[in-house]
């Protein structure tokens, strides 16, 4: 087998975002991810996310900071199925975000059919016309719907912050290669869920 060194990762940061500017993004929280009973469960490693997220989000809440929740979202031929089996099909189960961080009203839903929460949705006007300049991404997969969207919001300009507690991967190499990506290629900060506050 062969070894390799893990490049170096930034430590977790205290961080402070003015809420106004911010919005809390949260990825693929869905039964078929989440759920043990789920056609994709991530694992343990989700499952152990669902407080650190329930945590952040409290704080966004009550801050006034914008709330996205992603939800993948495909049709009974999508053509990703031969990748990954079918799963998160339209209106199923499945596609349902978890019980523990259901949506409230006013929260914004992006249904999305890629990786890419940016990707043939809405989602980077709706955030323009709230004038979000920070987005803090959670949720699973990391190395898959996570870094696809830190990616494009760092493309897209936005300032992405990580909270390591609130992502979940399918492997340890897994989850260390998203946080190398963000914080090395999209200069994202890492930080955690009792280290992020909101400032009203």
């Amino acid at each position: 087998m062969r070894m390799v060194e893990v490049p170096s990762i930034p430590e977790t940061q205290k961080v402070s975002l003015d809420a106004k500017s911010s919005a809390l993004i949260i990825v693929d929280m869905q039964n078929d991810f989440v759920s043990e009973r789920g056609q994709l469960y991530v694992g343990e490693a989700a499952r152990r996310t669902i407080t650190s997220i329930k945590r952040l989000l409290g704080k966004a809440r009550k801050s006034g900071a914008m709330v996205v929740f992603t939800q993948d979202w495909h049709l009974e031929d999508d053509p990703e199925f031969p990748i990954w089996g079918k799963h998160a099909v339209a209106g199923t189960w499945g596609s349902e975000i978890i019980e523990e961080l259901k949506p409230v009203e006013g929260e914004v839903i992006v249904k999305k059919l890629r990786y890419d929460a940016f990707f043939g949705t809405s989602l980077d006007h709706m955030l323009r016309i709230r004038g979000i300049k920070n987005v803090i991404i959670t949720g699973t997969v990391s190395n898959i719907c996570v870094l696809h969207t830190a990616g494009s919001a760092a493309l897209n300009l936005y300032k992405v912050y990580l909270p390591v507690d609130c992502v979940s991967a399918l492997t340890e190499f897994d989850q260390l290669a998203t946080l190398r990506q963000i914080s090395f290629l999209y200069k994202g900060t890492l930080t955690s869920s009792e280290l992020l506050e909101f400032v009203p």
